[in-house]
């Protein structure tokens, strides 16, 4: 028997021809497999999960086959010869799991349909049909699909269909790629086209519950995306059509499937009359993220999952090269810099966090190494680190290099720093190293010494955390010449501070433009001096010094009571992104506050005073022509204000709603929320309630109805809370898909959290068998753990979560989480006092 865990070893698949009959009233697929090939040994190993195997065939010879649960697989013996043609007839269920091949429900005209579509990765191809399930088992694929079908309906795959007979679609031969990579849907759908300047077919697909004119955005910045990647690779895009499909039902985000990007309705449908300018920034950059990887993931794969950052990591980096091309007025690398900059920093400072890197063998443990803030946020954070260090040119070389030595097979880690590192003539695979292959990231104190700047690393914690004396190659990027660009050692001296600070005229600062991972501990008289000069200092500046001060109070390094003065600075900045980080540490201060007391009220009031001027200025209502600030501020501000319970902003948004009371979905977007949250938090009503739950089951909007659940799950009303976590396992009211936000968005209020709390400790059978398999199940945990905070909230955490420690895939999550409560719960034990005296203070 095999022993080794990759299939791989036992056969090499070169073409599969995948036969599927599904019928959707059974629920029924029956499938029939054949697979040509090379034997490695005289027994061949294919996964399967979920499947019944009927018959396999060997070179048309039925032969029997023995099950290995464990493996998620079968084995049959085979002939001497290398070349085998393997048949495996079977039939699997046509589940709601919304892995493999799967069902989505919507609604048109008050009519239930279906739409059917496929989530692989990662292990899921193997409950679909029999196979390979290895990212380096790349073959070419033949699709024909017969389904129990109506006039009207549309079939799609990875590649064009060629002919239809007998009810059977047949699609053309796909290039060589990973089954994890195969997709095909059908169901009713429309669609617009257009075509690249190279003569790539671009389609955008949705159901008919949406409005046409809502596949419009998602078109352009696909044909736009193909384009600049086709230049900027200088590598052609390789199949003849890019479909980017919505599906109602979706687990992740996106995905990747080559020539078939499936995506969740709320990231591909705009609809452009209605839309804030911070959607549309997140709907642009998906689609730019799933077409990178149509190169970066699709022409060359990992070798295996744990380089999984190869195809992650360079598909969120290139998202904003080719947005920041295509929208040059969206500045979107401002949105890097409040979005994966603060994840991966707040991720990335628990003891016992993956590395980028990370080993994984284990089916149910794969899944697990899809942490967003480290493979993801840190991967694509540390490739900006690259690119700002071997510049544009390089980077371009360098990969063109490396797709044209890889592309239709697999490559490791190395294999990308060497080709960067040829086009660079930079040994960029040890600085890369020393970050990949290591958890975590430095914090560099910079002290006055006698007049020396003396740098010193160490690893950088919130909460507990066990100092290993890591080092990392840091690039420096100071804003004084004399000051190395890289740290390789634990420390370093430069000398003669004053006279460098005297040629220099400006405070002395490190990683200029925040690219570097890392966060910089000034000492007094150099933040002070940064502080004095901080209106002459950048936005990516003055957002990057709050960042890393809001972490250093998390870590209890200093206290929040001396972040309290400094908002005050910072609060009237134009600038969307300082503010971003203003209401950041603002939202940190209601950590120190208990609901209905006196310092809550004191918080409210300094709040107020930080937002009211501002609010005043820009107004409750979005104005035409408006600067790109003030469009993605505007919500900051009036949330705070809102909470700050300003009268004139509850009664300016009241007006709104009653504005647009009939017509929700023609509320301004971007204040949306906060437009529906005032009215549930300062004129409920059961009716306002219903009215907006009704309007919540019947809306096909996905971004109105995110919008929905948040307010009502902001209500303070207890039985209208009961109510909504009564529907929780409701799939035809709060699809699986959607419940993370619902579950948090009651656990986040305060008059909703024991019921959150303990619905998931009471049903967490329920979720498990229901989301399971999920990719995100996970982040049930991880979201619990960012908003529990007392003492008794802790213990029961650690009670309930403690005996599932050794669950495959689990581990490591209850692991940090039961560190980040913990240090949460010690923070407000001992700096809430003065937290509250340093508030009190700003309002004399």
């Amino acid at each position: 028997m095999i022993m080794s865990k990759r299939l791989l070893d036992s056969f090499i698949p070169e073409n599969y021809n995948l036969f599927f009959d599904i019928d959707r009233s059974k629920k029924l697929i029956t499938g029939t497999t054949k697979i040509t090939g090379t034997a490695q040994n005289s027994e061949v190993y294919l996964h399967q999960k979920y499947l019944e195997i009927n018959q396999v065939l060997v070179n048309g010879q039925e032969t029997s086959f023995n099950q290995h649960p464990k493996l998620e697989a079968f084995s049959f013996a085979v002939p001497e010869a290398d070349n085998l043609n393997i048949e495996v007839q079977y039939t699997a269920p046509l589940t709601d799991t919304m892995m493999g091949i799967y069902p989505s429900y919507y609604e048109v005209n008050g009519e239930k349909k279906q739409l059917i579509g496929t989530q692989f990765e990662t292990t899921a191809a193997r409950q679909a049909f029999p196979s390979i399930d290895e990212p380096a088992a790349k073959a070419t694929f033949d699709i024909a699909i017969k389904f129990d079908e109506h006039e009207g309906e549309t079939v799609l795959s990875n590649m064009p269909e060629t002919k239809t007979e007998n009810g059977i679609h047949y699609f053309d031969t796909t290039v060589k790629m990973s089954t994890y990579l195969v997709a095909f849907a059908f169901g009713e759908l429309q669609a617009k086209y257009t075509e690249t300047n190279s003569g790539v077919k671009i389609g955008v697909f949705g159901t008919y519950a949406h409005k046409e004119s809502e596949l419009d955005f998602g078109l352009e910045i696909a044909q736009k995306s193909i384009e600049f990647f086709e230049d900027y690779y200088q590598t052609p895009y390789p199949l003849p059509h890019s479909w980017q499909l919505a599906l109602p039902d979706f687990s992740a985000g996106a995905m990747e499937n080559w020539g078939l990007v499936t995506y969740r309705e709320a990231y591909l449908l705009v609809d452009q009359e209605n839309a804030s300018l911070s959607t549309k920034q997140a709907v642009a950059t998906v689609i730019a993220h799933e077409l990178a990887h149509q190169w970066f993931g699709d022409l060359v794969t990992m070798q295996w999952w744990d380089d999984l950052w190869l195809n992650e990591s360079f598909a969120n980096m290139m998202e904003y090269v080719a947005i920041d091309a295509i929208k040059p007025e969206w500045k979107i690398w401002e949105s890097f810099q409040t979005s994966e900059v603060p994840m991966s920093l707040n991720r990335d400072a628990t003891d016992g966090v993956q590395s980028v890197h990370v080993q994984v063998e284990d089916p149910a443990e794969i899944d697990s190494v899809f942490d967003g803030a480290i493979v993801y946020a840190k991967g694509s954070r540390l490739l900006v680190m690259v690119r700002a260090l071997i510049g544009d040119d390089a980077l371009r070389r360098g990969l063109k290099s490396y797709f044209d030595k890889f592309k239709f097979r697999n490559a490791m880690g190395k294999d990308l720093w060497d080709a960067l590192g040829e086009a660079s003539n930079m040994d960029i695979g040890s600085i890369m190293n020393s970050w990949l292959e290591q958890p975590g990231y430095p914090i560099i104190d910079v002290a006055l010494e006698n007049d020396n700047l003396v740098l010193s690393q160490k690893q950088f914690f919130v909460g507990k955390g066990k100092d290993q004396q890591r080092i990392w190659q840091i690039p420096l990027h100071p804003n004084y010449v004399n000051v190395p660009e890289l740290m390789t050692e634990h420390s370093i001296k430069i000398p003669n501070y004053s006279e460098l600070r005297k040629q220099n005229s400006t405070p002395f600062r490190l990683n200029v433009n925040n690219t570097t991972h890392m966060i910089v501990n000034y000492d007094t008289e150099l933040l002070e001096d940064i502080l004095d000069n901080s209106e002459s200092i950048d936005s990516i500046t003055q957002l990057q010094l709050l960042k890393d001060l809001e972490l250093m109070a998390k870590s209890q390094l200093i206290s929040f009571s001396k972040l309290v003065p400094l908002l005050s600075k910072f609060a009237t900045s134009s600038s969307a992104i300082v503010l971003d980080s203003v209401y950041s540490i603002v939202n940190q201060l209601k950590l120190f506050v208990s609901p209905e007391s006196n310092e809550k009220k004191a918080l409210q009031s300094f709040v107020d005073k930080l937002s009211k001027e501002h609010i005043k200025n820009i107004g409750v209502v979005p104005k035409d022509n408006e600067s790109n600030d003030n469009q993605l501020s505007r919500p900051y501000v009036l949330s705070a204000s809102l909470y700050a319970e300003n009268k004139d902003s509850i009664a300016s948004t009241h007006d709104v709603f009653i504005k647009h009371a009939t017509k929700l979905q023609t509320l301004p977007a971007s204040i949306r929320r906060y437009v529906l949250s005032n009215e549930l938090k300062n004129f409920n009503s059961d009716l306002l309630f219903d009215a907006l739950l009704d309007s919540y089951k019947s809306s096909s909007d996905a971004s109105l109805k995110q919008d929905i659940a948040f307010a009502l799950t902001s209500t303070p009303n207890l039985k209208q809370l009961q109510k909504i976590v009564a529907e929780f396992e409701n799939s035809a009211i709060i699809k699986p898909q959607d419940l993370r936000a619902w579950y948090v968005g009651v656990l986040s209020n305060p008059a909703g959290q024991n019921l959150a709390w303990d619905w998931i400790r009471n049903d967490w059978s329920w979720l498990e068998d229901t989301v399971g398999g999920d990719m995100e199940f996970t982040t049930f945990i991880t979201k619990t753990a960012q908003v529990l905070d007392t003492r008794e909230k802790f213990d029961e955490f650690v009670e309930f979560f403690e005996p599932k420690i050794n669950t495959p895939g689990l581990t490591r999550e209850i692991t940090m989480d039961i560190n980040l409560i913990e240090s949460r719960v010690n923070l407000i034990e001992q700096q809430k006092d003065s937290v509250n005296n340093a508030i009190s203070k700003e309002l004399v």
